[in-house]
């Protein structure tokens, strides 16, 4: 995957929810503790995290880059990454889209041999930018049903993501109910509901 995937994804995220109005972000996301803007800026510190953890010529192994984390509210999500509330619907996806510009932007720029700390395996450009795919996919569902607006990303992109990082998923005619499955948001026939999940971010050729 790469960083095209990468803004692709947002580019979804934008077309989805960019009408919802400004005061619609404040309900919880699906079953969540964090509200849906928090959920999305959850999901744009997701992604200048991955893009800090390969950006040095030195890349962390056995840490994220120290950015300063904080809970703006007890229960909230730790983040770098705020919005000013006041800034509204446009303000908030459009500091999505600049933080996945940074990841793609790291992510093509970065030599394949790269690795960068992540606590489910050292992990390379690629397989960043399958981590911040699938944050972006799966958290857009999460808000979706809240903000109720469609949300179904393209089988290819999500197909990818399988391939890239959950290689214990059964095979699926429908990649995106796979996806779900994988990260315990959906069920498919046959087999059990996820109750704990990780994926494995590790390059195919280093697993164990």
């Amino acid at each position: 995957m790469n960083g095209t995937d990468v803004l692709t994804s947002v580019s979804l995220v934008r077309q989805a929810f960019g009408d919802v109005p400004d005061d619609g972000w404040d309900r919880p996301a699906g079953t969540l503790s964090w509200s849906c803007w928090e959920t999305v800026e959850h999901m744009a510190d997701d992604l200048f995290a991955y893009a800090g953890q390969i950006a040095p010529s030195d890349s962390p192994q056995e840490s994220y880059l120290p950015f300063v984390w904080r809970e703006m509210r007890a229960g909230g999500p730790s983040s770098t990454i705020f919005v000013e509330r006041s800034a509204g619907t446009l303000g908030l996806l459009r500091t999505l889209e600049a933080c996945a510009a940074m990841l793609a932007g790291v992510v093509d720029a970065a030599p394949p041999t790269r690795r960068g700390w992540h606590p489910d395996g050292l992990s390379d450009p690629e397989g960043f930018a399958a981590m911040g795919v699938i944050e972006v996919l799966v958290h857009a569902w999460d808000v979706a049903d809240t903000v109720d607006r469609p949300w179904t990303p393209p089988p290819h992109l999500c197909q990818a993501v399988l391939d890239r990082l959950f290689t214990d998923v059964p095979p699926h005619p429908d990649p995106w109910a796979a996806l779900l499955w994988a990260t315990g948001r959906g069920e498919l026939p046959g087999v059990p509901l996820r109750t704990s999940w990780k994926w494995d971010g590790r390059p195919p050729a280093e697993r164990g």
